[in-house]
């Protein structure tokens, strides 16, 4: 049976009667569940082999803090999203034939799966033809001679994140060959920009610890000074490359802006925006010292309301400018990124006693 959940554009009767039947095993396009293109276990691993959402890019933090509490950052770009999918070698020859005679159950393009022996030793050692899912016209793919055994290079698939994306048909051509050394020359194929976008949720920056004074409970219509530490946030560089091509890119996230929320509409913000900028020595606003209660903090809050048994929840978002460079001289921006943080503040009325 095939089930065959694609964009009706894509699909016709004659189209899911094509692709099901060779004889000695059923192929099917469906979804594979699961977002995460985080490499678990070794590439070597048959069920990686057998996974269309799974890519061989490697990550690594190249600078910046890695202890305490960190987390992934948001675009500010609400369109934005990182590519659907690419390209990637997968098999040399020899794991190929591996693959193809003792499992046979696998992803040969990130939406159609092919279960039986048969089906990949056909195609892959005995030269017959399959069908390319990755245009209108369903194209021919042609056959290979075992395995292309004693040949330098490695066979591509497509590798998809999240297949309920619709973009991500947009490399569903079967897996085909490529010599080593070689780039193919095919839509979303890999390029460092595409390395910097995948890393772009591989960047995980240190939690908001905002300093506050005062630090146990704010009082009604004093400020509230807030700030951040030079040397707290530094910018995090993470290095994403891909095995087997040559191809590397470096995504860097630099600390730029601090926004406050007071979490109540009955505050004043320092500054009116909320945004608190980052000085010139990597600090946020101005530490607070003694006698400077009653003045207007450059970053900070003064609450107009006392809290009545639940506390404000005072949101910290750090803006992170997020940049590029590649292996081949090419870089740029990406939307920036936020990362929030919230903690509860109780205020508290002055009492005064009047004789």
């Amino acid at each position: 049976m095939t089930t065959l959940p694609m964009p009706s554009l894509r699909l016709t009767a004659a189209a899911a009667v094509a692709l099901t039947l060779w004889s000695g095993g059923t192929a099917h396009a469906n979804t594979i569940p699961g977002k995460t293109t985080t490499p678990s276990g070794g590439a070597e691993g048959k069920n990686v082999f057998a996974s269309a959402s799974y890519s061989n890019i490697k990550v690594t933090q190249v600078s910046g803090p890695t202890g305490g509490k960190r987390g992934s950052i948001s675009s500010t770009d609400v369109n934005w999203k990182p590519p659907p999918c690419w390209y990637e070698p997968v098999f040399t020859p020899e794991q190929l034939k591996e693959f193809s005679e003792t499992v046979g159950l696998g992803y040969v393009s990130p939406h159609v799966s092919w279960g039986g022996v048969k089906l990949w030793t056909d195609h892959y050692r005995d030269s017959k033809d399959a069908t390319n899912w990755n245009d209108d016209s369903f194209s021919s793919a042609s056959g290979y001679d075992d395995y292309n055994l004693g040949k330098e290079g490695y066979f591509w698939r497509g590798v998809a994140p999240d297949t309920a994306d619709p973009d991500s048909w947009g490399c569903d051509r079967v897996m085909f060959w490529q010599n080593a050394g070689e780039i193919p020359a095919v839509p979303n194929a890999p390029t460092p920009k595409i390395l910097a976008e995948y890393a772009y949720n591989k960047v995980e920056v240190p939690g908001t610890e905002i300093e506050l004074r005062p630090t146990a409970r704010s009082t009604v219509n004093l400020p509230t000074w807030v700030w951040l530490d030079k040397g707290t946030f530094q910018e995090v560089k993470v290095r994403a490359e891909l095995p087997n091509t040559g191809l590397w890119a470096e995504t860097t996230a630099k600390p730029v802006a601090l926004h406050l929320d007071p979490g109540t509409p009955d505050a004043t913000v320092y500054p009116a925006s909320g945004d608190c900028t980052i000085n010139d020595d990597g600090s946020i606003g101005t530490p607070y010292t003694a006698g400077k209660a009653s003045e207007a903090p450059p970053c900070g809050i003064t609450y107009l309301r006392a809290t009545d048994g639940s506390p404000y929840q005072l949101k910290a978002s750090v803006t992170w400018q997020i940049t590029w460079q590649g292996s081949d001289g090419t870089g740029g921006d990406l939307p920036n990124g936020t990362f929030d943080t919230t903690q509860g503040i109780d205020v508290q009325e002055i009492q005064s006693v009047n004789r």
